[in-house]
């Protein structure tokens, strides 16, 4: 989540980063996240490092679910 929230802030999603670190700082263990967030998260998951790669899979799997059923 660490990473994650460092590439989230890297592309200048400073609030989405905070929550991130925050849950992490909390030991949260289940964070939601709208659907906005997850586009964001998504976005900086083009090329995913391999601990993050099966993080995009779940979220892109969502996304065509959402869109298939006219969710989006």
């Amino acid at each position: 989540v660490q990473e994650l929230a460092h590439l989230v802030r890297a592309a200048g999603d400073t609030d989405l980063a905070g929550r991130l670190e925050r849950a992490v700082t909390d030991n949260v263990k289940l964070l939601a996240l709208t659907i906005p967030e997850r586009a964001a998260i998504l976005n900086v998951l083009d090329d995913p490092p391999d601990e993050l790669a099966e993080l995009r899979g779940v979220l892109m799997t969502d996304m065509l679910w959402r869109r298939d059923h006219g969710l989006e």
